[in-house]
């Protein structure tokens, strides 16, 4: 049985994912033909934001300390992933990655155990001015900060939290820290869709690669609505009221965003419309929670428990074979435009970005 809190499940029981009809291949292929070479490792539920599309106002329940992954944990985790599993690609989320003090420990291990392989973060980039030098010391190649408004009051009325002059220091201390490209991602919500012509400016301005996100149900709160979201094509109609748009696409088929070239280019404003325009066809990744599940899709409720394999002394290679099964199995997509679609029970704060 699972018992629900808050969007965290507190019990879980996973049964060993089947094997049927796998070819013997090394990598993480599904039934679909698709191979996922993007680990996204949430580090922590907690986080520093209430952000009212991902966060209750009283956040999320505590994971207890036992059952989140520690540092050395997933050190292991992600050298199984690159050496035994294919993947090329590792991003760090949350909640908020800040929020683990051994942040800096856990980056530095990892880059020991997967040289030359890419470690970026997602993070609202609160107090991330006093660590991005650290950060980047230990190996951390690139960030993606969250950041849906630059008008202060919009952002405090967002977040629950009045930080984002916090959030500009962060950005323009990862950019002297040299952490490049730096990206910025905006959830699309109607109390701020005005104010995205003055994002895409400042992020012109700044140098910083936007992306907006239509908004998902992934809310704690579960107080998503599909009349009530604000689409790509209500964005774009938006942002052409001041730039000059033009349609690039995309340039690698299993990247969520389609691009835009601004006022002829070279900068570029991304578009990743999870709901109007699904790219589960072409999904690459797999990820890791806080407590130490395989979780195949965003959506799917289904994980296969990592952390207790570890604990219990299984090889690399029987950790692998886990990980390999929980993938074989991922489904073919999110369903959110189907009848009867539900919500998963995790929201996105406790699933990791």
């Amino acid at each position: 049985m699972t018992v629900i809190g808050m969007g965290i499940p507190t019990v879980r029981r996973g049964a060993v994912p089947s094997l049927d009809g796998r070819p013997e291949v090394p990598y993480l292929l599904d039934k679909f033909g698709r191979v996922a070479k993007d680990l996204r490792v949430s580090i922590t539920e907690k986080c520093s934001l209430r952000c009212t599309y991902c966060m209750p106002e009283e956040g999320l329940p505590a994971i207890p300390q036992d059952q989140l992954l520690t540092s050395s944990e997933i050190v292991r985790l992600v050298g199984i992933a690159v050496h035994r599993l294919g993947v090329t690609e590792i991003r760090f989320t949350g909640g908020e990655p800040l929020m683990r003090r051994d942040l800096e420990e856990m980056i530095a291990g990892c880059t020991r155990a997967v040289p030359g392989i890419p470690l970026s973060m997602t993070t609202n980039a609160v107090g991330l001015e006093h660590r991005a030098a650290g950060l980047a010391e230990a190996g951390l190649s690139r960030v993606n900060v969250s950041l849906d408004s630059v008008d202060r009051a919009e952002f405090a009325q967002l977040t629950r939290r009045d930080r984002l002059p916090s959030v500009l220091r962060g950005i323009r201390a990862a950019r002297a820290a040299g952490m490049s490209p730096l990206k910025v991602n905006a959830v699309l919500m109607p109390q701020t869709l005005a104010g995205a012509v003055d994002l895409l400016a400042w992020c012109l301005a700044e140098e910083c690669e936007l992306r907006f996100i239509e908004e998902m149900p992934l809310d704690a709160d579960q107080e998503w609505a599909r009349n009530n979201m604000v689409t790509a094509a209500q964005l774009l109609d938006v942002l052409g009221t001041r730039f000059d748009l033009a349609e690039v696409g995309r340039d690698d088929p299993s990247s969520p965003a389609e691009e835009w070239l601004v006022d002829g280019g070279p900068a570029t404003v991304g578009i990743i419309a999870s709901v109007t325009r699904s790219f589960c066809s072409d999904c690459d990744r797999t990820r890791l929670t806080a407590d130490g599940t395989i979780r195949s899709c965003l959506f799917s409720d289904h994980e296969v428990d990592l952390r207790s394999a570890l604990r219990l002394g299984a090889s690399d290679e029987e950790i692998a074979q886990l990980w390999r099964g929980a993938m074989w199995n991922k489904w073919a997509g999110h369903g959110i435009n189907a009848d009867g679609f539900v919500p998963p029970e995790r929201s996105m704060g406790a699933i990791g970005g």
